[in-house]
């Protein structure tokens, strides 16, 4: 049987961040608890994330366009050549020995690439880390009412597959939250 992946709705603003909102700074002593209401919250609220996410990462573009664009050319031909190298070592291992001027300056000007452009990859990176930071700050904080209870519960059991699920489950964090689950209903049963 194949799955079909669902988009989740888009919550209303009002259920988002506004009046009918709850917040409230989470228990860090109780990491599991924690850890339920941040995934539960990226689950039910994953299309609202993914916009802020998309918004968050434009504004920073649209504040710093040139450094954002030389960055990500930064980062992607910093793992273009990570690429090329790891998958052609002997290639790279015989033309240092045959070139090892060429070698030193291609070496030198990937540094100086790297240090010129270290800015550029700075907000780059701020344009990707800040949405995320958001996110968890949103999912840390946000209580959970009762139709986000019972959309993950849905979603957990399997009736419905959604992007941030699948996400979460290759990251091995959804099979874990169903075990949690089953354990919890299993030890009510038997102390019942």
């Amino acid at each position: 049987m194949a799955w079909e992946v669902e988009i989740a709705p888009m919550r209303s603003l009002d259920d988002f961040i506004l009046e009918s909102a709850r917040f409230q700074i989470p228990n860090f002593k109780d990491l599991e608890k924690w850890s339920n209401r941040v995934l539960n919250n990226l689950l039910y609220y994953q299309t609202n994330y993914f916009l802020t996410a998309m918004v968050v990462f434009l504004i920073v573009g649209l504040i710093h366009p040139v450094k954002m664009l030389c960055g990500m050319l930064a980062i992607l031909a910093t793992f273009g050549l990570f690429y090329y190298i790891t998958n052609s070592k002997r290639t790279a291992t015989r033309f240092k020995r045959d070139h090892p001027l060429i070698s030193v300056g291609i070496i030198f000007t990937g540094g100086y690439f790297i240090v010129y452009m270290l800015g550029s990859v700075v907000v780059f990176l701020f344009g990707i880390l800040l949405p995320v930071v958001i996110i968890f700050f949103h999912a840390s904080m946000r209580l959970r009412n009762m139709k986000n209870k019972l959309t993950n519960k849905i979603e957990t059991i399997g009736l419905k597959r959604t992007p941030m699920g699948l996400f979460l489950e290759t990251l091995g964090q959804e099979h874990e939250m169903m075990h949690k689950i089953l354990n919890l209903k299993f030890q009510k049963i038997t102390n019942s």
